[in-house]
């Protein structure tokens, strides 16, 4: 007899409850996320534009529930939840934060390739151009949170122009900068270096792309170096770039709390 279809079960009570997905019935894009392909909100995609099946069959509800026993493909590889990987990286200039880039030299996945066999991704991306810290998991639950605009990662940024930055348009920066796709405004800017004002830091919560360069530029000054100083709370201190470590215990429990660094 075949598997039966993926279902909607009605919750009871006593059901035990995982910390990973892996012994419970949960949504469809959980399950994903938890396999590490991406984030939950990219797993409603690859559900609705049919690249999951279940049980040998195409689903595009983004509402269906899976179990233990049943059988779920991306393009025709088994997906299998996975031990929970957070990883760090002090990401070096000329990487690009894709899992995958035919027109790419090199990604950040090639950094940690001894770290893990389990399938990670970034967290958020870095333009190929822009250094610093970096989270990789394969934890979706926790990649969608940390990414979603209501959760407020903070983030910290090094930034180092072509001239000086006057007080009037880091004042402006703060009001809120009107770009293409939205006004954004910086929680705090200052000068990290008193004698040189070619630089700033930079805190915001924005995950848009490319948001501190296009801020920049609005105001009409280029970027000539950026490097993320912190994002969430973590910091690259004692990682050199290009190096990588796995977060601690006490790291990923502030994450998954919430906690605004």
């Amino acid at each position: 007899m075949g598997k039966m279809p993926p279902h909607r079960p009605k919750k009871g009570p006593g059901k035990k409850r995982s910390t990973d997905g892996a012994d419970e019935i949960i949504r469809l894009n959980r399950y994903i996320a938890n396999s590490g392909v991406c984030a939950r909100r990219e797993a409603d995609e690859l559900i609705k534009n049919g690249y999951i099946t279940v049980n040998g069959q195409k689903v595009t509800d983004m509402g269906v529930k899976v179990s233990p026993g049943d059988t779920v493909e991306y393009k025709g590889k088994k997906l299998v939840p996975g031990k929970k990987v957070y990883i760090l990286i002090n990401k070096p200039k000329g990487y690009v934060t894709t899992v995958k880039d035919p027109h790419a030299d090199a990604t950040v996945l090639d950094l940690v390739r001894d770290a893990t066999t389990e399938r990670i991704y970034p967290v958020g991306r870095l333009d190929k151009a822009t250094t610093g810290v970096l989270l990789l998991t394969n934890d979706g639950d926790l990649a969608g949170k940390l990414t979603h605009p209501s959760y407020g990662a903070r983030k910290v940024y090094h930034v180092f122009l072509d001239k000086d930055v006057t007080r009037h348009d880091m004042e402006a920066i703060v009001a809120g900068v009107t770009l293409d796709d939205g006004t954004v405004s910086a929680d705090a800017i200052s000068y990290p270096d008193p004698e040189d004002h070619t630089q700033v830091g930079l805190e915001l919560h924005s995950g848009q792309n490319r948001v501190v360069r296009r801020i920049f530029e609005k105001l009409g000054y280029r970027v000539r170096k950026l490097d993320r100083v912190s994002f969430a709370g973590l910091t690259k201190k004692n990682l050199q770039r290009g190096h990588w470590r796995h977060l601690t215990l006490k790291e990923v429990g502030m994450l998954k709390r919430g906690i605004k660094q």
